[in-house]
């Protein structure tokens, strides 16, 4: 059965709506590679990720009435669910893989959520969290699923269409693809000249096969440095959406997405994580193409270990 499409409407109604701490992200410019680029920072909130704005809206609207919530996280998702959840009285519990980044862990406990570790990757941990709800009788938070989380993000598209002006193309990671459903209607409705792109890892290819053949294709592995975009089963409900709300989907390698998180932070002193860098790497892979246009795209998440900053952005510093 077809899913449901988006909500311009909600997605205004979020703005209203969503935490403040998380809306009106600084806009950044550079004139690079043939290109005027327009980048929303998502880096600089309480948990340094879009994924507030989403879970924001989904509490605000009442859906999960109080009680305690279960969900699955690579990291970012349960930051945003944990600090909302909170606020909101409800309890959570978000299981995680064992191979989950320590920073992203330890960043969900202090907002609150229990955290449980069990599987392999992020679909392993997806699968137990679910099985989890069902035998305690828990809503199932499924970040991908759910409208009010993807227009919640759709809101950083509005913002960007209003502080950047016309766009040629917006270039948006691409996961498990409430982001780029999200910001793809906000510019359906608003821009419909604009051209949406969505970008996926090479590694972790299964959304980009799934939309490209209308059906759902699971791979064996996702197998990038993208954690937060590291899906191998997709999510229906979001590739009904993206049917609707993408024009492309570009696949791009790990050594790209780490040419744009050092051109993040050479150009505007942002540190930037694989999954967040995403969309500037899939501006820079089709720059040739897009040359003499203006482009936006969303510096979706900034959360780095100290390790992981001195490996890939040997010229920054970690954050205190």
């Amino acid at each position: 059965m077809k899913q449901e499409p988006l909500s311009f409407q909600n997605i205004e109604d979020a703005r209203s709506r969503v935490d403040p701490v998380f809306l009106n992200s600084p806009l950044l410019r550079a004139e690079a590679h043939g290109l005027s680029i327009a980048a929303k920072d998502e880096t600089t909130n309480p948990i340094k990720s879009f994924k507030g704005r989403g879970t924001s809206y989904f509490l605000a609207r009442g859906v999960a009435g109080g009680q305690k919530l279960v969900t699955a996280s690579a990291g970012n998702f349960g930051q945003g669910l944990a600090y909302n959840a909170s606020r909101a009285g409800c309890p959570l519990i978000v299981f995680s893989s064992v191979n989950a980044s320590p920073v992203k862990i330890a960043a969900m406990r202090s907002f609150g959520a229990e955290v449980r570790l069990e599987g392999d990757d992020f679909d392993a941990a997806k699968e137990a969290a679910r099985n989890y709800a069902k035998t305690q009788n828990c809503p199932f938070v499924e970040d991908g699923a759910l409208e009010e989380i993807a227009e919640g993000a759709g809101t950083i598209a509005v913002e960007l269409l209003e502080e950047a002006g016309p766009l040629d193309a917006v270039i948006v990671p691409l996961g498990n693809g409430a982001l780029a459903a999200g910001v793809g209607c906000a510019i359906k409705a608003m821009a419909p000249q604009t051209q949406v792109i969505a970008v996926a890892a090479k590694g972790a290819p299964c959304m980009a096969l799934s939309w490209q053949e209308q059906k759902v294709i699971e791979t064996e592995e996702a197998d990038t440095i993208a954690d937060g975009i590291a899906v191998r089963i997709p999510v229906p409900e979001a590739l009904d959406w993206l049917r609707d709300t993408i024009d492309e989907i570009v696949l791009v390698e790990d050594a790209d997405i780490l040419q744009a998180m050092r051109f993040a932070y050479d150009s505007w002193g942002r540190i930037v994580e694989p999954a967040g860098a995403a969309g500037l790497a899939g501006i820079l892979k089709l720059s040739a193409r897009l040359e003499g246009r203006r482009v936006g795209t969303i510096l979706c998440g900034g959360n780095l270990t100290e390790d992981q900053i001195s490996n890939w952005l040997p010229a920054a510093k970690a954050p205190n």
